[in-house]
């Protein structure tokens, strides 16, 4: 499992009092990106240093970075993010991340993609509900991401709109650490592949950052083929519902759903992936992996506590499993994970909490630091 340490910055700090330092300049920059007391339509960033420890990096470097605004600088129209991520690491892995969900001037466009772009030792544990709790192989390789989706409103908040993927994965090498890996997947030698397809979403989240109350709900089809330059032949259907309420004032109930349905010939890469940073927290990323992926969370969340300004909390559970269609899910195979976790305000007039999460599962614990909710 992958253990992580965080440093928030000098920032949190003085905040919790570091009032020895309080007139240096770096501490006012900071007081001024964290309290907000201008106009709160206004846009606002934040960029921050984090330090992070695991098995397959040792010492790794990053910076991250958030920017979020309303379109023409109206409260009324939701709010926009974008966020960055960038590390290096002892071992000289590199990487860059970039995530955006953009709404145009009155919720008539929205764009929503990421970018992954990186060099990093990827754990193999096979494929199937079935992998063995030791990885199998490690994985070197260079990763290319790109996924955006392109959507009108056509009634409501309902959108519709067109969806594509490129991913490639170049300069593979497989190190096999069991012998129990015979046969290389698919992709094993690098792959390249581009999705074409539609998408439905209904969203009517006001900050996609910290949802109080609303709905958000994706359908996306995407066939990659090899006439529009896919090295192999395949076809991915994506579901993903997101329901919110509040409970009591600062009290908020969360639950998802997400399913992913895949027919033909993926590269190994392209499966059904469990776990990460947002669903099935304390899975390594690809723990478990199939053409069929079902998974639900549920959260609570105290955003803050009664008794604080800036301060709340979550708790969670999630459960999923993987298989190779959807007929052969087994009530005996799903996977849990649960967990807790601090929240702090970064940014009140936007209602923006940072998160700390503590995830624990039946192969270990994991720990997660990010701007923004899971989900």
């Amino acid at each position: 499992m992958r253990y992580k340490a965080f440093l928030l910055t000098l920032g949190l700090l003085s905040m919790a009092g570091g009032a020895a330092i309080a007139q240096s300049w770096p501490v006012r920059l900071l007081h001024r990106m964290f309290n907000e007391t201008g106009d709160p339509a206004k846009p606002k960033w934040i960029a921050y240093p984090t330090l992070a420890y695991t098995p397959e990096t040792r010492w790794e470097l990053g910076v991250s970075a958030l920017y979020v605004y309303y379109a023409r600088r109206d409260t009324l129209n939701r709010l926009s993010e974008i966020s960055t991520f960038s590390f290096v690491t002892q071992e000289r892995q590199y990487g860059l991340w970039l995530d955006h969900a953009l709404y145009s001037h009155e919720s008539k466009w929205f764009f929503l993609g990421r970018l992954r772009w990186q060099r990093f030792p990827l754990r193999y544990y096979g494929i199937g509900p079935d992998s063995p709790a030791s990885a199998i192989a490690k994985v070197d390789a260079n990763m290319l991401l790109l996924r955006e989706r392109l959507l009108r409103r056509v009634w409501g908040s309902l959108y519709m709109g067109l969806e594509f993927d490129y991913q490639r994965l170049s300069q593979v090498r497989f190190n096999i650490l069991d012998d129990s890996l015979t046969e290389l997947p698919t992709g094993a030698e690098g792959s390249e592949s581009v999705g074409l397809g539609v998408g439905l979403v209904y969203d009517n989240r006001h900050n996609v950052l910290n949802v109080r109350e609303g709905f958000f709900g994706e359908f996306g089809l995407l066939r990659y083929n090899p006439n529009w330059g896919s090295e192999t032949n395949f076809t991915t259907a994506v579901l993903d519902l997101r329901f919110f309420h509040t409970v009591v004032k600062n009290q908020v109930l969360a639950l998802q759903l997400y399913g992913q349905r895949i027919q033909g010939n993926p590269p190994f890469n392209q499966l059904g992936l469990m776990g990460g940073e947002s669903l099935m927290r304390g899975y390594y990323l690809g723990r478990y992996r199939d053409r069929s992926l079902l998974a639900g969370q549920a959260e609570y969340r105290f955003l803050p506590f009664p008794f604080s300004k800036r301060w709340g909390a979550a708790a969670f559970l999630s459960a999923g499993q993987v298989a190779p269609d959807l007929n052969a899910l087994r009530l005996n195979d799903w996977a849990l994970a649960g967990g807790a976790g601090l929240r702090f305000l970064i940014f009140p007039a936007k209602d923006i909490f940072t998160r700390f999460d503590v995830a624990f599962t039946r192969e270990g614990t994991g720990f997660y630091f990010y701007i923004g909710e899971a989900f």
